[in-house]
């Protein structure tokens, strides 16, 4: 199972490190793709987290469902208005089945990443496409490695850099993990937190897809449909399963 890095105080501060997620001009494209996507069906996300998509997602008529690994963040997800609405199943998205089919199901904000194996990452997959009704989605948001940015001999890439808030990345090519390393300053006190993640080539993920019995249908720069390119530093893309 993969290693629980939301403990309570993550959870509880969640929001407050990460403000601009939450703002409408990023939730909002977010929501209008995926339930554009659901349709009249039912919704699946991995790594529910504190219902940041999945609750206004459900405001917008979607039925959904999440799994989440951390306790700690479900209770913050019970504490918002609309949660009782959506279902949570607390387990390993990679494995864990929450019974019933989706029409969509969904994985935003690098949280593939969070699998650190190969063989989790496929077993995602698979777990995806047995609760998938024929001819269901699966959407997944996640980073281009950033290798190209790197240097030879270098293995450090920042991606925050504000008074409040610095973070980078530490590549080790040889395993694919990239360390995720944040200091924030807040009330006068310093705060670290550093996690591995396993990146993941746009590729490779439509070869788990494959595997899993999905097709790519889509392959965008982001939420807004903007189109995908060398130059791309995200993507949003977007899978079949078969039998529709």
């Amino acid at each position: 199972m993969p290693e629980n890095n939301f403990d309570e105080h993550t959870a509880r501060t969640y929001e407050a490190k990460w403000p601009e997620l939450f703002d409408p001009a990023v939730v909002d494209p977010v929501v209008g793709f995926l339930a554009g996507l659901a349709g009249s069906g039912a919704a699946l996300e991995l790594g529910i987290g504190t219902g940041r998509i999945a609750l206004p997602l459900s405001r917008r008529g979607v039925r959904v469902h999440g799994i989440e690994l951390s306790a700690a963040m479900v209770a913050q997800l019970r504490t918002r208005p609309g949660a009782q609405s959506i279902g949570v199943t607390v387990g390993d998205f990679a494995t864990t089945g929450p019974g019933g089919t989706f029409r969509l199901a969904y994985l935003v904000r690098n949280t593939i990443t969070n699998l650190t194996t190969q063989d989790e990452q496929v077993e995602c997959f698979r777990n995806v496409a047995a609760h998938l009704e024929p001819g269901g989605r699966f959407v997944i948001e996640v980073y281009v490695p950033h290798l190209r940015r790197l240097p030879p001999g270098q293995t450090i890439h920042p991606f925050t850099v504000t008074p409040e808030h610095l973070g980078f990345e530490e590549y080790d090519v040889a395993s694919q993990i990239a360390y995720s390393h944040h200091y924030w300053v807040a009330d006068g006190r310093l705060e670290t937190r550093s996690t591995p993640h396993r990146y993941v080539w746009p590729a490779e993920l439509d070869l788990m897809a494959r595997l899993a019995g999905m097709t790519l249908r889509e392959r965008w720069a982001g939420w807004k449909r903007e189109p995908f390119t060398g130059d791309s530093t995200a993507h949003v893309s977007v899978w079949q399963k078969a039998g529709a």
